[in-house]
């Protein structure tokens, strides 16, 4: 079949050409291009041979694969990592170079070395790679310390680099040049491993807090001063579903905003070339302040873009065993309403087939697990306890993300269809429960 139309490839979410993918790495902006890197083994569809892949964007929707940017070596296969623009020449290769860190998983290379994390730049514009010549920039600590994630800290004129060490240990590592490192502390976030990230934004009284962030979704709110880094919460969840994994932000974002991109994993996509796909990008904003402060999570506004046929159902209310089926063959939706769950036991959102069921009693929504590995909180999602609430679920061909009460919860589940007569359906289940403000947008392909 015709590359990007096989059955089962994402229409909008990105996948590789061909090849098992997994964490994506090295997010950056630079000369007007999203640059999105990405775990991937180019030579079978299970995970092994660790390179990084590369595929670039105008828009964070329209991706286009290119080469290759990290080939396994002597040090090992190139495991996960992050990536900077130097604007002011810090690591010496030349004004706004771009610079990727990653781990050279050793346990894979001949003979069997410690990871330790490496240096590449680019001076081209993000269409070659060297990787440095001092490598490793930072030697081994313990067991498979890997996933390094980098950000300029202003204030202080230096790099600082999250560690992933091992259990849900962490550590930060400053740099002034991106070459030498220092280590200068440790953090522990309960019940998390691998895929740091660590990045700043404005909470709603205009304070700057820092984010710790870890591989399963869980977080940690605090201050750094580029010393130390103290939290102000315990951690908590951000990403729940079966689905959600190695979330990572993009640097050097133009407007301010900050973006973030998952790993899907644990999605079925049998006898495809391709195997895994990555989430839509999402927009974090910290919500609330002090020890209140929350992160939420919504779709980018670029997703709009890609709207075509709109469907407005009236508002109503549902009796017991009455649904909503709206006009549409298309299996790609934008799908938002607001439900008031009254006496009702349950709403059930039926998507090609698989069922999507609002828990009113236990307030929790659950969703068809079928894939091999179910990550995060096994997929059973929080409901907020208000007499209202808003949903918005963005469906692709394998994929189903849903965002609650404006991104307050939000989960990433993977789907293969089964049978069915409507694309997408709410039916009443028990009791009566109001629909009101609904809307089916049917979004159009990426590979088109």
């Amino acid at each position: 079949m015709e590359l990007y139309q096989e059955l089962h490839r994402p229409q909008f979410h990105f996948s590789a050409r061909e090849g098992w993918i997994n964490d994506p790495n090295g997010l950056l902006y630079a000369d007007g291009q999203w640059h999105l890197f990405f775990q991937l083994n180019p030579n079978a569809t299970i995970w092994g041979d660790m390179t990084w892949g590369h595929a670039v964007s105008d828009d964070l929707l329209h991706w286009r694969q290119g080469d290759h940017a990290l080939l396994p070596d002597n040090t090992g296969t190139m495991f996960s990592g992050s990536g900077v623009v130097d604007h002011d020449n810090t690591a010496g290769f030349g004004d706004d170079s771009l610079l990727l860190f990653y781990t050279a998983a050793g346990d894979y290379a001949e003979p069997k070395q410690p990871f330790t994390q490496c240096l590449a730049y680019s001076t081209d514009e993000g269409v070659s790679w060297i990787k440095y010549d001092g490598n490793p920039v930072v030697g081994h600590f313990e067991g498979g310390n890997r996933d390094p994630k980098i950000i300029w800290h202003k204030p202080t004129s230096c790099w600082i680099m999250a560690l992933y060490l091992a259990d849900n240990r962490y550590c930060l590592l400053r740099s002034n040049n991106a070459r030498q490192w220092t280590r200068f502390q440790d953090i522990t976030l309960e019940g998390v491993s691998e895929c740091p990230d660590f990045f700043p934004m404005t909470d709603e009284v205009g304070q700057e807090r820092w984010i710790f962030w870890g591989a399963l979704g869980r977080y940690l709110v605090g201050r750094f001063d580029g010393e130390a880094f103290v939290p102000e919460t315990e951690a908590t969840v951000c990403e729940y579903g079966a689905h959600g994994y190695a979330a990572q932000t993009w640097s050097n974002v133009p407007d301010g905003r900050t973006l973030q991109i998952s790993w899907m994993a644990g999605g079925l996509f049998p006898e495809m070339p391709f195997n895994q796909q990555l989430s839509i990008p999402v927009e974090l904003t910290l919500t609330g302040s002090g020890s209140d402060v929350a992160l939420t999570r919504n779709p980018v506004r670029e997703l709009t873009s890609l709207r075509t046929r709109s469907i407005i159902e009236p508002d109503q209310t549902l009796k017991r065993g009455g649904s909503i089926r709206p006009d549409t063959k298309c299996p790609l939706l934008d799908v938002s309403f607001v439900v008031q769950p009254g006496d009702a036991e349950a709403l059930h959102a039926v998507i090609r087939g698989q069922l999507a069921r609002f828990d009113w009693k236990k307030r929790e929504l659950t969703f068809t697990k079928p894939g091999n590995k179910v990550m995060g909180d096994g997929g059973t999602v929080p409901l907020p306890t208000t007499d209202q609430i808003a949903v918005q679920m963005i469906i692709d061909k394998t994929s189903m993300e849903v965002f609650i009460n404006g991104g307050q919860t939000s989960a990433s589940f993977c789907y293969l269809p089964d049978g069915h007569i409507h694309v997408f359906e709410l039916t009443n289940w028990y009791g009566d429960q109001r629909i009101e403000k609904f809307e089916l947008h049917e979004l159009a392909s990426i590979w088109d």
